[in-house]
């Protein structure tokens, strides 16, 4: 059944390009799409939604997540039955939907099984850009067999996070599977992790033939490469290869930024992830070895942020949250607000994002032919980013392709 037009009137909207919420404006909606934005803009016989000068933004965008984490252990999390896992991350996006964030960016674990399933309405849940299983080599940031497990990988179900690959063939094969099942861009493992057990941070991943290989094999499906990264030598040794999305770079300098930002990378910082891991990691069966890497990470920051704004380098938001931790995922909000201005903290989640997801105009923006994927807040985020964040309380309505599936009625 056609869905009727909808107009949001007395809108005020914030989107990342402005300091300051627009003045009061009228959104027409038809169907899933956004068919005209502007004070005049109507439909005659729609039906009317008066928004009161509440905020409108556009869904929001995390560009790091991994959906079919719902264990803080890794390790046991790749041993789950791939009925529990999926069951488990239909549960963990729909609770994402419901805090505004109406596009995720899966960057290591979900499936194309799981775009169908939300594309099929079978549960409610975000938009699901995915990288299918994030590539890693033996002993890496994917491999959590243990010290003394010597046993072969055997199988992928679908609570691993990644794949092993080896050798520039290897890594070339398994870029070309991911891509074949569905993957929109590939992720690898360039360094060292947190929650696995024998990877130091500063250990690099990959050679660089075998990050070369990966990248040659996503730009020919004319796609990119994203790669987890800690240290400043990995991270410029990634940009250096031709990875193009930047992940976590806690320990980034000055001059590797300013090189990124030249190479027109962009990072995705998940500072929250650290902070939950910090308090609740251990408590939720995160291994002694990976909560003793934590503050490796942890204390630099803040101040990666720094480094990154004044190189010029973009980031987009990111959470990388696992388990029960997922409930903290809008909190990077108010963790990125302490060093950044609001604006750019909402541009990471808005235009940014989309941008990086490549889909830029269709997400992220609040304009004609982009999906209604829409939220309305309670206050102005500009003036505080808490209003993002405590499980979407001061959110009232939330609206993905055109649907509200929370509130509406004012």
């Amino acid at each position: 059944m056609a869905r009727p037009m909808l107009v949001l009137t007395n809108a005020r909207i914030v989107d990342g390009t402005a300091d300051r919420p627009t003045d009061p404006v009228s959104v027409v909606v038809e169907g899933g799409t956004i068919r005209e934005v502007g004070p005049r803009a109507g439909a005659a016989g729609a039906e009317t939604v008066d928004l009161a000068g509440r905020t409108l933004m556009p869904g929001l965008i995390d560009a790091h997540v991994h959906v079919v984490a719902s264990l803080a252990n890794l390790g046991a999390n790749a041993a789950l039955p791939d009925a529990l896992t999926a069951h488990r991350a239909a549960h963990i996006m729909t609770a994402m939907l419901m805090r505004g964030f109406t596009t995720v960016r899966d960057v290591g674990g979900a499936t194309h099984g799981l775009v169908r399933a939300l594309e099929e309405g079978l549960f409610e849940g975000p938009r699901l850009v995915i990288s299918g299983k994030a590539l890693g080599q033996t002993g890496g940031h994917t491999d959590f067999r243990g010290r003394f497990d010597d046993r072969p990988e055997t199988g992928v179900r679908l609570g691993q996070l990644g794949r092993l690959c080896d050798g520039v063939d290897a890594v070339r094969r398994a870029a070309r599977e991911e891509l074949k099942a569905g993957a929109d861009f590939v992720k690898i493992m360039a360094n060292g992790g947190v929650a696995s057990p024998t990877d130091p941070i500063h250990w690099l991943g990959f050679s660089r033939d075998e990050i070369r290989a990966a990248v040659e094999e996503a730009e020919n499906a004319g796609t990119y490469v994203a790669a987890h990264l800690y240290t400043d030598k990995a991270i410029r040794r990634a940009v250096e290869c031709g990875v193009h999305s930047l992940e976590h770079c806690n320990l980034i300098e000055a001059e590797t930024a300013r090189l990124a930002a030249a190479a027109g990378c962009v990072a995705v910082p998940t500072l929250v992830t650290y902070d939950a891991l910090a308090t609740e990691g251990a408590s939720l069966g995160l291994p002694p070895d990976s909560v003793a890497k934590i503050e490796t990470v942890r204390s630099r920051g803040l101040e990666s942020l720094s480094i990154m704004r004044e190189a010029g380098l973009p980031m987009a938001y990111g959470s990388d949250l696992l388990g029960d931790m997922h409930r903290h995922q809008a909190n990077e909000f108010t963790i990125r607000g302490r060093v950044l201005p609001a604006q750019e903290v909402i541009a990471s989640t808005t235009w940014l994002a989309a941008r990086l997801l490549r889909q830029e105009g269709r997400i992220g923006t609040v304009a004609e032919g982009a999906h209604a994927d829409l939220i309305v807040v309670d206050g102005n985020p500009l003036a505080d980013l808490s209003l993002l964040t405590g499980q979407g309380r001061h959110i009232p309505a939330i609206m993905k392709g055109g649907r509200f599936v929370k509130g509406g009625r004012f």
